[in-house]
């Protein structure tokens, strides 16, 4: 199985200490775009745009990012109840044919009652997902007919369509790929009968198997196979020490009250994914050791957690053993990996160089560093085929890299040297 690698745009912020305006980055749209130029110059299958009331609107923010990049796909958040599924669906279409097909859809039913009902949701989680079925039900139906011009009618206990159309199909048949996270059971009941690939937060392996091969048996019973993804941060350096460095930095200004304002507050949720999230760790940690207690399996580590919703680990280590974690996530069955890192630009640039070369990856056209393919020279392209790590068949050079050295010497390639 090839690996589809994707980054993150941070519209809720980003820096290089959490939990404190101390290293704040100013994250604006010229910020937004470095990213995703970082990410589409480096060869990632795509971003991730984080939606709710704490994040710039992903649409807006994906939609101002298309001229800006040139393969990059965008995926981005439906929000059931927020908005109707056919004008949803031409925004959708739009996007897609805008983009010359580089729309991925993720699914966010919501785990914030405050949050929900201050945008007008006022459902409990079994209503929000009777909602979320009805809405993707329209939304998938109205955009496969789109390509024939077929109208759809369409009653359900929430939601109600008669004679609906998209007028302009989206360039992928017959939708753009739905995407969904969620560790209910209802939320994996509807991932087995809609959603095309499910992913989970980074919990430990044995958890993350336990949970696919609940939606495997569930799917099995509509005669459905669904892809499978994971959301983690990396935190990777070229020694394994410097990546615990690293990893005590990033909380190295937290104080106990923002890390039990924040557990309060992921606690009142009724989002199970969020609990388990915060069951990995329990808003404990020593300062003076921030791997106790934190290191939930190897190389796993929930400190991020402690103050971030959402996805709250992160695999750190050498780029060996971070490759390693990943593979084994992999043999469970998961091929999309959706990964962030502080700061985001900074450490965008850090996983590629250092993990890349070490992973299958479908990677599509991109930079590499000769020393990376060993034994290529560095004015040849490498070949279709054989001879060269999977990773990096169909690379394409600009060379030479690094710094020229006195005027005159090229930089020595690893190989080489």
């Amino acid at each position: 199985m090839t690996l589809k690698i994707l980054w993150f745009i941070p519209t809720h912020g980003d820096s290089r200490y959490l939990g404190t305006s101390r290293g704040g980055r100013h994250a604006d749209f010229s910020y937004f775009k470095q990213v995703a130029v970082a990410a589409d110059t480096l060869g990632y299958e795509g971003v991730l745009l984080p939606t709710g009331r704490s994040c710039e609107d992903p649409w807006t923010v994906a939609s101002s990012l298309i001229d800006a990049t040139r393969r990059l796909k965008f995926l981005v958040a439906l929000r059931p109840g927020l908005v109707q599924p056919v004008q949803q669906a031409r925004v959708a279409a739009t996007f897609d044919r805008l983009s010359g097909g580089r729309l991925l859809v993720n699914l966010v039913t919501g785990g914030d009652a405050d949050e929900l009902e201050g945008d007008g949701l006022f459902l409990n989680h079994a209503d929000r997902y009777q909602l979320s079925t009805e809405f993707l039900t329209i939304w998938r139906e109205v955009l496969a007919r789109s390509h024939h011009g077929e109208p759809l009618d369409f009653a359900g206990e929430q939601l109600k369509v008669r004679g609906a159309k998209v007028i302009y199909p989206p360039v992928q048949a017959p939708y753009p790929p739905l995407f969904f996270g969620g560790s209910s059971p209802e939320a994996h009941e509807l991932a087995a009968q809609q959603l095309d690939t499910y992913l989970t937060w980074g919990e430990p392996p044995a958890a993350v198997a336990a949970k696919l091969a609940d939606i495997r048996e569930r799917a099995a019973r509509y005669g459905r196979t669904l892809n499978f993804g994971i959301r983690l941060h990396v935190i990777v350096r070229e020694t394994e020490e410097a990546a615990w460095a690293a990893a005590g930095e990033l909380i190295q200004h937290l104080d106990p009250a923002t890390v039990a304002a924040a557990q309060k507050k992921f606690a009142a949720m009724d989002s199970v994914g969020q609990r388990r999230m915060a069951a990995l760790h329990g808003g404990q940690y020593d300062p003076g050791n921030i791997r106790k207690g934190l290191e939930v399996a190897p190389n796993l580590w929930a400190g991020v957690g402690l103050v971030r919703g959402g996805a709250g680990t992160a695999l750190v280590g050498n780029p060996e053993q971070v490759a390693a974690r990943i593979r084994e996530y992999a043999d469970l069955g998961l091929q999309y990996f959706i990964l962030s890192g502080y700061p985001h630009l900074e450490e965008a640039y850090r996983f590629a160089e250092l993990v890349f070369p070490l992973l299958p990856l479908g990677v599509r056209e991109k930079l590499v560093q000769p020393e990376s393919i060993a034994g290529q020279p560095q004015d040849r392209l490498p070949p279709s085929g054989g001879g060269t790590p999977q990773a990096f068949q169909g690379a394409r050079y600009t060379g030479p890299f690094g710094e020229i050295v006195a005027n005159t010497y090229l930089p020595k390639s690893a190989a080489a040297s």
